[in-house]
Order: structure tokens, then C-alpha cells, then sequence
């Protein structure tokens, strides 16, 4: 029993060891097309995310109206904000008057 211990105390050791020196080439750097190929399919999964995310807050919105509902309570629903307004152009300032000539 000792001897098959130790023969895999050894075996862990070697493999981690193995492991931990073991060095892998470096990756190429990216070109252009790979790097906007990159920004796209990270934008079209942030976008993906976004539209889980609001689908389970519907769902969890939904079902818990529906548990108020069922209890009798009743639950005001919430007014959504208005976008805010998109700042004014800036005012070009007002010329300062001309000196009048003499």
C-alpha cells in the first residue's frame, strides 16, 4: 500500500513538474482583419448578453407582479424614466459691439 502511494506521489510530482516547465511558443500577433474579426464577435456577444439580461429581468419582473396578484397586495408598476434630453448645442457668444467712429 505504501509502494503505490508513493509511486503516485512521484507521478503527481513528475506531471506537475512536467507541466510547470513545459513552455509554449507565443502566439503570432493579430492583424487588422483578425482584430476587427475579434471586436465584432465581442460586440455581437455583449449585445446577446444584453438581451438575456433584459429578458430575465422581464421574466423575473413578471413573475413576481404575478405572486403579488396572487397574494391580493397590490403593487404600483413603475414608471420608466424618459430618456434625458441630449444637451443643447453650445451658444456661440455674442459679438461685443463695434466702437463707433467719430
Amino acid at each position: 500500500m505504501k509502494t503505490i502511494r508513493a509511486v503516485l506521489v512521484v507521478t503527481m510530482v513528475v506531471a506537475s513538474f512536467g507541466i510547470a516547465v513545459a513552455k509554449l511558443p507565443p502566439a503570432p500577433p493579430m492583424t487588422d482583419v483578425q482584430k476587427a474579426e475579434a471586436k465584432a464577435k465581442a460586440d455581437a456577444a455583449a449585445d446577446l448578453a444584453k438581451q438575456q439580461q433584459a429578458k430575465a429581468e422581464d421574466r423575473v419582473a413578471a413573475q413576481y407582479f404575478a405572486n403579488m396578484k396572487a397574494q391580493g397586495k397590490v403593487v404600483p408598476t413603475p414608471q420608466l424614466a424618459a430618456a434625458p434630453a441630449a444637451p443643447a448645442a453650445p451658444v456661440a457668444p455674442a459679438k461685443a459691439a463695434a466702437p463707433a467712429k467719430k
